[in-house]
């Protein structure tokens, strides 16, 4: 079988997220955080730069409680009206409400988040084992990273996430690691 197109591949993961069963994915998810919370990067950082799961992602909600526990700022996005993704300060989760396509964003008065250096979560629809990311086809994270090039930047993935191979261009960003409940891929920081 040749490698699949984007559009194949997000067909593909949707089934695999439908299929999946709630509870096994609720307990992956702990896995996958449970490992994500021992790496260097994660200990490190003083600022999480994460997205609000929707539709079977890896759970970040409960991540944000832990960071917070853990004495770290956290910070999540919204795309505002000039198309751009800007990331805004949650004091608590209390601070989301729904946005477009009732995914959770920041309310109106959280303050925006400029950040200098950080650990920011890359979300995508699927991955390869050499690294390269799959996206929803948005583009906001390349052009995001691309004016903050310095952010860490880790992708949490289950491994039905995970393909032999993905398309992928020349100037797509790929995630420093990626975290499944299984392994660690990728190597291009220290873990």
């Amino acid at each position: 079988m040749g490698m699949l197109g984007k559009k194949e591949i997000r067909a593909e993961v949707k089934k695999r997220r439908r299929e999946a069963d709630e509870e096994t994915l609720h307990e992956k998810s702990l896995q996958i955080l449970e490992r994500f919370r021992q790496l260097s990067a994660y200990k490190d950082a003083s600022l999480l730069l994460a997205y609000v799961d929707a539709k079977r992602e890896v759970e970040t909600r409960f991540l944000m409680r832990c960071a917070w526990d853990d004495g770290k700022k956290v910070a999540v996005p919204r795309v505002d009206g000039d198309g751009i993704m800007h990331f805004y300060y949650l004091r608590s989760l209390k601070d989301l409400e729904p946005g477009a396509f009732g995914i959770m964003e920041p309310r109106a008065d959280c303050r925006i988040c400029e950040p200098e250096e950080g650990l920011l979560l890359m979300p995508g629809v699927a991955f390869d084992e050499q690294g390269h990311r799959v996206g929803y086809g948005g583009g906001y994270y390349d052009r995001y990273l691309e004016k903050h090039p310095h952010l860490i930047h880790i992708a949490l993935a289950f491994e039905f996430q995970i393909f032999p191979e993905v398309p992928s261009e020349k100037h797509d960003i790929c995630p420093d690691l990626i975290v499944t409940e299984n392994r660690i891929l990728g190597g291009k920081i220290g873990r």
